[in-house]
């Protein structure tokens, strides 16, 4: 059998249809599941504060700057999350030893113990939920967790 340039062409698209599909289906997937598990952490915290507690909580002592970098947000926009912390008494700032002019952000004990609490809720909900599927599609998910870990890596 000769495959054609037309044969190519009908089988790129049919993929490229496949992959935005699959991509339409993930981000609403991942959406739904992540705002349930908010639900679930029962906090008062958004999404961003959230996000930033534990980005302090992984890379700490951190600056606000490395903070904005790695959340993606602008400076100024870092400085309230920052704020919003720090007056609610999750992270603790410390002038940086090497550089008079900026600060090091920490977690602070009752940071520590929310975002802990938090996950635990997270995982409960998640496990529960778990407990009920059949062993392959438990494997698949396994295996989806790997290749979206891989994902998220391969964006740096």
């Amino acid at each position: 059998m000769v495959t054609t340039l037309r044969d190519e062409g009908e089988a790129q698209q049919g993929t490229d249809e496949r992959i935005a599909d699959a991509a339409s289906r993930l981000r609403l997937v991942i959406a739904r599941t992540a705002r349930r598990m908010r639900q679930e952490a029962g906090t008062f915290l958004s999404p961003t504060l959230t996000a930033a507690l534990a980005t302090v909580e992984r890379l700490g002592p951190i600056t606000p700057s490395e903070l904005a970098e790695a959340e993606r947000v602008k400076r100024p926009t870092a400085t309230r999350i920052v704020a919003a912390l720090e007056r609610d008494g999750l992270i603790l700032r410390a002038p940086d030893p090497d550089d008079g002019r900026a600060c090091l952000l920490t977690i602070s004990p009752t940071g520590r113990k929310l975002i802990r609490r938090m996950r635990g809720r997270k995982n409960a909900y998640l496990s529960r939920n778990l407990r009920g599927l059949e062993r392959a599609d438990l494997e698949a998910l396994e295996r989806a967790a790997e290749v979206l870990e891989r994902m998220l890596e391969g964006e740096r």
